[in-house]
């Protein structure tokens, strides 16, 4: 069991938060599942052989995974040693998706037990995850409405060329926002 400190479930200080929520409002993201986030999502996970990726976009109270697959690549079940399925709703202080958010920037850890920033957060023990590679959303206004990301309940050498992927997906999603922003109005 992953020891819990109060250092290490800090979750940054996210000033963005009212910009976000009404830009999310806006632009009528992050309240439902979303079949074509859900694709996205598959086809992330699919691409790297990860068992979860999400779209996710981050509120102040919590994060919701409009785009989500889930599964688990050894036995095609989504449960593995006791460990839960992530589902759409997760709090705020799990994961790692919130410090993407805050730093703006791509967060690539190829084993998250080498951070003890990160090691004690919550995901490890309640879904057993060990790897993440996620990248911000960050739309034409300059606010980061959530992120996209790919985790792995293995150690995953993730390195440059999956800081390069995710990031050019990442480009890719924000452009499909853009796109059905264009054709709403």
């Amino acid at each position: 069991m992953t020891e819990h400190t109060e250092e290490h479930l800090l979750t940054p200080e996210d000033k963005e938060v009212p910009a976000r929520m009404a830009r999310l409002r806006e632009l009528n993201l992050g309240e439902e599942p979303d079949p074509e986030f859900d694709e996205f999502a598959r086809e992330l996970a699919e691409s790297v052989g990860a068992p979860f990726a999400m779209v996710n976009f981050i509120d102040e109270h919590r994060q919701y995974f409009a785009g989500l697959f889930a599964t688990d690549s050894q036995n095609g079940s989504a449960m593995e040693h006791g460990a839960e399925e992530p589902g759409r709703v997760m709090e705020r202080d799990h994961g790692y998706c919130p410090h993407v958010v805050a730093r703006r920037l791509p967060l690539v850890l190829d084993d998250v037990c080498d951070y003890p920033r990160f090691a004690g957060n919550p995901v490890v023990d309640q879904v057993g995850i060990r790897s993440y590679l996620g990248a911000p959303i960050i739309d034409r206004t300059g606010t980061t409405l959530g992120t996209i990301c790919i985790v792995d309940r293995e150690q995953r050498p993730w390195g440059r060329p999956g800081l390069e992927y995710i990031k050019a997906k990442a480009a890719e999603l924000t452009d499909l926002i853009h796109r059905r922003e264009e054709e709403s109005r």
